[in-house]
């Protein structure tokens, strides 16, 4: 019963801490009593050794260190914490007032624009990211993660060879969820991520500092901090090294790509509309024609499939430009998705 229960907190944490839909919580049958002590004496008090009561799952979720720390959307939490309230009462258990007392602090607040979502790496690490609330804002649907990145990751992390020690280029990296995991899961020698438009660039280089890492200085302040020399060595020591760039998919120059050298492109969910897919397929061109002198790099891309249209499309343009593409076999682990999503693809492309 304890391991059960151990694994009901751990599935609460694990669609709480990155604000999954509610409906996607196993919510155990009403009169069941969702994660409730039913011999509740003293020996089976709320605590954190008895993960099996409510307050436990407090704890697993609106009061866990990151989510108090980074916390979700005021909404978010309102909803969540209401229909524990509610599955709590539907067993003839005593009320709990830690239950109360913490949605009462929570109903006090104000909602704010931005709310964090938190990940937790099978390493134990996790990763923080702060997103605008609402889906699109400012005119970008850049600055929210989307399915296809979590989806993107989870493949990265079982098949980190493909990145470990290479320099990887991510197209479309919106607020940089599939990069950070990238980074502090699979060991590449250097990280480009590279957006166009400038909210989502600024919400980008915020989200990599708040996860701990430090940007690559600009070379022109670089030359100007070599006066600081044990700064400038600090830096280099990190690995992998970051970079954001911005990168306009239907101005970009063969140079600007060759001087990004990237081993490896990746992308998730950036082909949902005719117009985007045909810059995109336009800069695929571009890089394959890099590895004239060398190899040139794999390419990776992830998207849900909303539209068999555009999906269509976008692999018609491939072949119009001669580029070969298969598709990748699901990866087994699921981390950051517990629902499995089988409209998500990856395609390899051949260029």
């Amino acid at each position: 019963a304890m391991a059960a229960a151990e694994e009901l907190a751990l599935a609460f944490q694990r669609r709480f801490l990155p604000a999954r839909p509610l409906p996607s919580f196993p919510w155990p049958v009403s009169g069941v009593g969702i994660a409730v002590g039913q011999a509740a004496g003293p020996e089976l008090r709320p605590g954190p050794r008895h993960p099996l009561l409510v307050v436990d799952s407090l704890f697993q979720t609106i009061l866990h260190p990151l989510c108090v720390q980074y916390p979700a959307s005021v909404k978010y939490r309102r909803c969540f914490l209401t229909e524990l309230i509610k599955k709590h009462e539907s067993t003839a258990a005593e009320p709990l007032d830690e239950l109360y007392d913490t949605l009462a602090e929570i109903l006090n607040k104000e909602e704010s624009t931005h709310c964090y979502r938190n990940y937790l790496l099978p390493t134990g690490e996790s990763i923080t990211l702060s997103e605008d609330v609402a889906i699109i804002s400012q005119g970008t649907t850049g600055l929210v993660t989307w399915d296809a990145a979590l989806h993107l990751a989870e493949w990265a992390i079982e098949n980190s060879t493909v990145f470990s020690n290479r320099t990887v280029l991510e197209l479309g990296s919106g607020i940089g969820f599939t990069g950070i995991a990238i980074s502090k899961a699979c060991n590449p020698k250097a990280y480009i991520f590279s957006d166009y438009h400038p909210s989502v660039l600024k919400q980008l280089t915020v989200n990599i500092c708040l996860n701990g890492f430090v940007l690559e200085p600009e070379t022109t302040n670089h030359i100007e901090m070599q006066s600081q020399g044990q700064k400038v060595e600090g830096m280099n020591y990190q690995k992998p090294k970051l970079t954001v760039a911005e990168l306009d998919w239907g101005s970009v120059t063969e140079k600007q790509l060759v001087d990004l050298q990237p081993d490896v492109v990746i992308a998730a969910d950036v082909v949902y509309d005719p117009e985007i897919t045909l810059a995109l397929t336009g800069l695929l061109q571009k890089l394959s024609t890099l590895g004239a002198d060398g190899k040139p790099p794999e390419v990776y891309i992830a998207f849900t499939v909303r539209n068999p249209n555009t999906y269509h499309h976008f692999k018609a343009e491939l072949d119009k430009i001669g580029i070969g593409w298969q598709i990748i076999p699901t990866h087994r682990n699921s981390i950051f998705l517990c629902d499995l999503q089988s409209n998500i693809t990856i395609l390899q492309l051949l260029i």
